[in-house]
């Protein structure tokens, strides 16, 4: 028996004679089932308290360490009872609430599926997904990478799509590796947030005519006449007993002396430290409730909304539940993309709905009610409508996925060899060669120099530290648009190009850059080829 992987807790990889077989058993899997006791002991224990507590008090408490106990229980169970197994036969893996077996032959593809993790530490996650042949793609509980750096991980996805190669029929290609900005990743999430904004901002909006008739009511309310009560102001003498401000963001209280006219008042920070106990103090009453408490030492007024300010709300939430809408346009506009492929960015979107709020939300504080009630209006509705298209139209062009037979007919270009325009002068073109070599050690180059001298790669826009591009082992095998992690590295409306270098074949180079200055750069490297092929 040979080991051509990591055995041991996390599982392990072995192979025998000509038939190879991957067991993958999760990691800290003694510690897993030691947090499943410790949850059912917690359960058991908050049920029979729940049963022979006391009052509703020890009730809930005993419930909520019981409900506490359990959650921690199930989650244990299911992370200690998954299991992958893949040999001859086919893959079969195994959770608490789910079995799956499938033959080699029924599946299409295996690829990775890669989560970003925000925070104060910003890591990646990945996971192996089935591609059946019929059917959707559904995740393995294992392996699990929770670095996005194991080497385990990364032997046992080497020897499941060798498995997957040698018993199967895999569709030909690379590895995919779908993430939130390749196209194949599902859309959702950003349309249900979507719905959840714009359900908030019709809300809003239709608070926004009953706001308004409370505030012109409350500024035209006047001293209510003997036995009057409503819309009239009504004033009543309290003493102050003490006060509790609370932090700014918390509320803060008025106690009053006998409870009378009231216990207490949720006031602010300010007024809470304004007050002193014993103050004399005079409440003004509007329908039935406190609006401003007023004595020598300060004034307290509480704040009746405008609609210009629930206006602004909804238009708010309208405006940033186009964001996620429009990354739901980007998915459904590279929907015919291969599923690795990175999508362009949304922010072009973002702009264009930035700007549409430098002139909506002023307009909707001044006219909530009638943003057609005057020619002034009109003429800003008209003004901004007009820049909003314009922006828009612009972020649709700038989010229009590029191809690279678009974007400079490469193979063409590399046809033509032509020469550059400026043949006498250094130009330097921002560009990345995203592998280690001899002419690019540990990625440090930024730049690509060509012109004058000789093709070179430049940490700058300078030739200092420059290394030179050996243009006669390196040959054009595809030019394509990022895909998979290539959009961490690279801006996403870079293309790359990946190169053969006949000193190490197996290995091929990457070369990205924008796409007009990728033709460039390519159009200079078969020029510098030419004599040597010659």
């Amino acid at each position: 028996m040979t080991e051509v992987g990591e055995a041991g807790e996390a599982g392990g990889v072995r192979e025998t004679g000509a038939a190879g077989e991957v067991a993958c058993r999760p990691p800290y899997e003694r510690a897993l089932w030691c947090f499943v006791a410790l949850g059912t002991a917690g359960a058991g224990a908050g049920l029979v308290g729940a049963a022979y507590g006391g009052g509703p008090a020890a009730l809930s408490l005993w419930a909520g360490a019981g409900l506490v106990g359990a959650l921690v229980a199930l989650a244990a169970l299911h992370a200690a009872s998954a299991r992958v197994y893949a040999d001859a036969h086919g893959l079969r893996s195994r959770t608490v609430l789910r079995r799956r077996s499938v033959p080699w032959s029924g599946i299409a593809e295996l690829r990775v599926r890669l989560t970003y993790t925000h925070g104060a530490r910003a890591r990646q996650s990945r996971r192996v997904v089935v591609v059946p042949r019929d059917g959707r793609p559904w995740p393995l509980p294992l392996p699990r990478d929770w670095s996005g750096a194991d080497s385990g991980f990364d032997a046992r996805l080497t020897a499941l799509r060798a498995l997957h190669r040698r018993y199967g029929d895999p569709e030909p290609g690379h590895l995919a590796v779908v993430s939130s900005r390749t196209a194949g990743r599902g859309w959702a999430w950003p349309l249900a947030l979507c719905a959840l904004l714009l359900a908030g901002a019709g809300t809003a909006a239709a608070f926004v005519p009953h706001t308004a008739s409370d505030r012109r009511a409350w500024e035209a309310a006047t001293p209510c006449a003997a036995g009057e009560h409503g819309d009239c102001l009504s004033t009543v003498e309290a003493v102050v007993a003490r006060t509790d401000a609370q932090r700014p963001k918390k509320t803060s209280w008025l106690y009053f002396t006998d409870g009378r006219p009231l216990e207490r008042l949720a006031v602010s920070f300010e007024a809470a430290r304004g007050f002193r106990a014993g103050d004399a103090v005079r409440l003004t009453v509007w329908r039935g409730e406190v609006r401003e408490v007023a004595g020598d030492r300060h004034v307290w007024r509480e704040h009746i909304p405008a609609a210009g300010e629930v206006a602004v709300l909804a238009a708010g939430l309208g405006l940033a539940a186009g964001y996620p809408g429009a990354r739901v346009l980007l998915r459904l506009r590279g929907r015919r993309l291969p599923d690795d492929e990175v999508l362009p960015s949304a922010l072009p979107f973002a702009a264009a709905l930035t700007g549409t709020a430098l002139w909506l939300l002023p307009l909707c504080y001044v006219h909530p009610t009638a943003l057609f009630g005057s020619a002034g209006s009109v003429v800003w509705v008209a003004v901004g409508a007009h820049v909003t298209v314009g922006l828009l139209v612009w972020a649709w062009r700038a989010t229009r996925v590029r191809t690279p037979e678009e974007t400079g007919r490469v193979r063409d270009a590399l046809r033509e060899a032509a020469a550059d325009d400026d043949a006498d002068e250094d130009v330097f073109l921002p560009a990345r060669f995203l592998d280690h070599t001899d002419y690019n050690p540990h990625g440090f180059g930024t730049h690509v120099v060509l012109g004058g001298g000789a093709l070179a790669v430049t940490p700058g826009p300078d030739r200092f530290a420059a290394r030179a591009v050996p243009a006669e082992r390196l040959t054009v095998t595809e030019v394509r648009r990022p895909r998979g992690a290539d959009g961490d590295t690279v801006p996403r409306g870079w293309h790359i190009a990946e190169l053969s270098d006949a000193d190490r074949p197996d290995r091929p180079v990457r070369l990205a850059a924008a796409p007009d200055d990728l033709a460039r750069i390519l159009r200079a490297l078969e020029a510098a080829r030419s004599p040597a092929g010659a």
